[in-house]
């Protein structure tokens, strides 16, 4: 075991690292603001956008990936313009892969951060705006600072759920080295030539990984409870 891990090639797991990072990125920057607005208005045609942001959690991923690979294509407007602009082509390649990791996974950066939000009183704001706090202020140094566990909670999953793709990161950006073929596409490609060592190699790295996300995960909510209580 040790000497297939010896020569092992790691590139597929450093594509999924850097996937992984980018998009955690991406939706922390999007969602913080986005979950805060959400979880704080009340508004018609909020349980639409909710659904919306939601559907990545019960949409196959082929379906997904299908449809994404639709707009995203050099056909469709939005890859037309990149393409003809930057020429930059969306499809077989990273940087359309990250777009469709960040749709894939805002739901699981979105999900607990509204919950967060929602928990905390509205007397903790009401005190802000007789501080004549801003919004920024509000959401950076009050909000943010006391859902820290929310937040860790949602940076966590959306980088472990983002690491584990295939079906959407095989639709998108198919199995290109170096650029887009990721730790789950390794594992694929190793069984489907009937390379077993090899596909248990890369699986068994995956299965530490994620085994490590979860005991993070329970650490992260026993010592919330602790500081609650």
């Amino acid at each position: 075991m040790f000497e297939i891990l010896k020569g092992l090639d790691y590139t597929p797991f450093l594509v999924s690292l850097k996937l992984a990072s980018l998009t955690t990125l991406a939706l922390f920057i999007i969602c913080v603001p986005l979950a805060f607005f959400m979880a704080r208005k009340n508004f018609r045609g909020k349980s639409v956008i909710e659904s919306i942001i939601s559907l990545p959690l019960v949409l196959p991923p082929s379906v997904l990936g299908f449809y994404l690979l639709v707009f995203l294509s050099p056909y469709s407007v939005l890859g037309e313009f990149f393409d003809k602009h930057f020429g930059l082509r969306l499809v077989f390649n990273f940087s359309g892969l990250v777009i469709a990791s960040c749709i894939y996974s805002l739901p699981f950066m979105f999900s607990p951060l509204v919950s967060g939000f929602s928990s905390l009183p509205r007397s903790l704001f009401w005190a802000c705006d007789s501080l004549d706090k801003g919004y920024f202020s509000k959401l950076f140094r009050v909000a943010l600072p006391a859902i820290r566990h929310s937040l860790l909670s949602a940076l966590v999953i959306c980088f472990a759920h983002t690491m584990g793709e295939f079906g959407v990161v095989l639709m998108i950006g198919g199995s290109v080295s170096e650029q887009t073929k990721v730790a789950s596409i390794a594992i694929y490609e190793a069984t489907e030539t009937l390379d077993f060592a090899q596909a248990h190699a890369y699986s068994a790295l995956m299965l530490i990984f994620s085994f490590a996300v979860l005991l993070i995960m329970h650490f992260l909510g026993a010592r919330g409870a602790k500081i609650k209580a």
